[in-house]
């Protein structure tokens, strides 16, 4: 018998069982935060017209912007209320078919650019592009040139964000996995992938070094305000992992904090504190299967699409996360849109001048709220 399908049945047949004890809608439902503020549905969309999947956001040493990475391989520039949104650079010279703002299918030939950081000292913009490295465009825009490409001797799968030391002249970044791409990013939450790394490039040596290994979806990057350790978010565990740069602990690597739900970008505000994007709640499914990768496996081999096993893991109801962490990993404050009636699947959530810039890898648009 096919090993798929008894490991399909295996799974269905265990459902049942913990169907038969338990109520199914509080099984994928998004669990209630203590203490959070349904107050994100109050905020304002700003639409990024014709374009999908705001991943990032990032403003210029002029308070300029912001810019975002969308779906189709550009970085656009708001360049205010009158003009809206311009186009500030691409990640790949190949732009002939790039036209669709959705299609996954062309992501590795238009780009896909995710975490963005500009280098204080220069005006240049780094850029994450999940399929096609580290890159880097000057501050007129343009296009982006690479910076690494490859690690160790293998190309990288699946670049998703950075943080830009200006003391050092280093860049830290993460690769999600080295086996799957940043359009299979549920096959690594389903199947106990732990290949992702953290990495740091030296700008001047032009050299890379690994950092971590053996990451469950190394996601977001946050240097801390003194630099003396670093923040990664590693998705499938719902952690916040600290990686101590200087000091007595450098080189050790803590658990900074635990969050209720899937993290993905983690941004440092002027205050030293810092804001990490739930992409969704976990619900008690979601951390199960991603707590047990057979059953994840199972779950595949099933042969749910795209679609079925992202709502599993988003608890049925789109929703949006905002959690403020303080320099030691305590839970200041968590923001929410609960229904979904404002925001949901947020990625990135940039605070400036009062304001909440946020960021969702999957909306049409970004949202701001008003602190």
């Amino acid at each position: 018998m096919n090993p798929g399908l008894v490991a399909g049945a295996t799974l269905l047949a265990l459902l049942a069982i913990i169907f038969s004890f338990f109520n199914p809608q509080a099984l994928f439902s998004p669990p209630h935060v203590p203490g959070s503020k349904d107050h994100l549905q109050s905020s304002r969309i700003l639409h990024v017209t014709g374009a999908l999947g705001p991943e990032s956001l990032v403003f210029d040493s002029h308070g300029g912007g912001p810019y975002t990475g969308v779906a189709d391989g550009r970085i656009l520039k708001w360049e205010g209320e009158d003009s809206e949104w311009t186009e500030f650079a691409v990640t790949s010279s190949n732009r002939s078919g790039c036209i669709r703002p959705f299609a996954p299918e062309l992501e590795h030939v238009c780009g896909r650019p995710l975490g963005l950081k500009f280098d204080k000292k220069n005006g240049d913009l780094y850029i994450a592009d999940a399929y096609l490295g580290l890159k880097v465009v000057g501050s007129t825009g343009g296009l982006a040139t690479e910076v690494v490409t490859e690690v160790e001797g293998q190309p990288l799968h699946f670049t998703n964000d950075m943080d830009i030391s200006e003391d050092e002249d280093v860049i830290y970044f993460t690769d999600s996995s080295t086996i799957f791409q940043r359009r299979q990013f549920m096959l690594v939450l389903l199947s106990g992938d732990r290949t992702g790394r953290l990495m740091k490039y030296d700008k001047s040596t032009k050299e890379v070094k690994v950092l971590l290994r053996d990451l469950a979806f190394p996601n977001g990057v946050a240097l801390s305000k003194d630099e003396s350790f670093l923040l990664v978010a590693e998705t499938t565990t719902c952690k916040i992992l600290q990686l101590w740069l200087r000091g007595p602990k450098a080189g050790q690597v803590d658990t900074f904090a635990e969050l209720p739900g899937f993290p993905d970008n983690v941004r440092r505000n002027s205050e030293g504190h810092f804001w990490v994007a739930l992409h969704a709640k976990g619900s008690p499914f979601a951390k199960w299967i991603s707590s047990n990768p057979w059953a994840g496996k199972a779950l595949l081999k099933i042969g749910f699409n795209f679609k079925q096993l992202h709502s599993s893991f988003a608890g049925w109801k789109p929703h949006a996360v905002a959690v403020k962490l303080s320099d030691r990993g305590e839970i200041l404050e968590v923001l929410e849109d609960c229904e979904g009636k404002a925001l949901k699947f947020i990625s990135e959530v940039e605070e400036k001048d009062g304001k909440l810039w946020i960021a969702s890898v999957l909306m049409p648009f970004i949202g701001i709220y008003g602190l």
